[in-house]
């Protein structure tokens, strides 16, 4: 009974938080690599052909996009410090 009042609270917390865009940009890139996995169970399971080529280019995504992820979500938070750093005083 006690983990139960540890999660309820920990609940009531997070419900108002706001979603940092990094938190979105993350579940869009696991919601791809899943869709992209199901897709490629599928085409595997019909035996639709070029299965094998599919399942490599799964490897390939499977590093790529998480890689690219990272550096997109980098440059947009250095831009961003660039542009807080050139703003004059107020």
């Amino acid at each position: 009974m006690g983990t139960n009042m540890k999660s309820d609270e920990s609940t009531t917390k997070k419900q108002g938080k706001k979603i940092a865009p990094k938190q979105v940009a993350a579940l869009i890139c696991v919601v791809l690599l899943v869709g992209m996995y199901i897709g490629a169970f599928v085409v595997a399971c019909l035996d639709l052909g070029d299965s094998g080529r599919l399942f490599a280019g799964c490897l390939v995504v499977t590093i790529g996009l998480p890689i690219l992820l990272w550096l997109l979500i980098w440059s947009f938070d250095l831009m961003k410090k660039r542009r807080d750093d050139n703003r004059p005083p107020t």
